[in-house]
């Protein structure tokens, strides 16, 4: 798929990198040269451009694009400005990120096909995990429902899958378990990599440290975690 990224903040930056990565083709704009000059190397095409100048931004490839990304942080004058520019040339789909309730007011108004709160998506993924300490990582799925990343608990150890029931006992199903192993780089050092042990049997011993992915209801994910 073909990105154009507007904003090569810290948000905006990994995520072009990212995208770059997993063999996307990018273009990384920012007024700034030396946001510029920081990702040139890491990402497909990266462009010194001031996107709230309309002739500029009508040099952008928006409408051959699969996705445009306004990232924009601090700057909400110009976050709005720009998303109002980028419009004006058709694109296929445009995300573009708020700061703030008036932000997401105002883009939401403009009809942006997305909003993102990256801020706000990570806190509230990192205060779920505090929340609850079994937990790894979770994503939602709807209001009710989620996958969830996390650690076996005490109890279950060592038993299987069949003894645990997960799906009568705790209303959840087992997508499959992560677990740490141990391999050699190219430089000789020993270090851990997450595995997938692929599908889960009922046979499958429940082994300490193992991560496992569960599709669960949330009220029934904090009963298994003990909240």
């Amino acid at each position: 798929m073909k990105f154009i990224i507007i904003g090569m903040g810290n948000f905006g930056a990994s995520l072009a990198i990212k995208l770059t990565e997993m063999g996307h083709e990018v273009i990384g704009v920012d007024k700034r040269s030396d946001k510029i000059e920081a990702v040139k190397d890491s990402i497909t095409f990266a462009i010194i451009l001031d996107s709230t100048n309309q002739l500029a931004v009508k040099n952008l490839p928006v409408e051959e694009s699969d996705v445009v990304i306004v990232a924009i942080g601090e700057d909400e004058g110009s976050s709005i400005l720009t998303t109002a520019l980028i419009k004006q040339n058709k694109p296929k789909r445009l995300i573009s990120r708020a700061i703030s309730v008036l932000h997401h007011s105002v883009l939401e108004t403009m009809g942006v096909d997305e909003i993102a709160h990256p801020e706000e998506e990570a806190a509230y993924r990192l205060a779920k995990r505090l929340d609850m300490h079994l937990m790894i990582d979770s994503i939602d799925i709807s209001d009710k429902h989620s996958i969830s990343e996390v650690t076996v608990p005490k109890e279950l150890i060592g038993k299987s899958v069949l003894e645990c029931n997960f799906r009568e006992q705790y209303s959840m199903n087992i997508i499959t378990i992560i677990r740490k192993k141990k391999r050699k780089n190219i430089l000789g050092v020993t270090t851990e990599v997450r595995d997938a042990i692929g599908i889960v049997t009922p046979d499958t011993i429940l082994q300490e440290n193992d991560l496992l992915i569960v599709f669960s209801n949330k009220e029934d994910l904090h009963k298994f975690l003990g909240k």
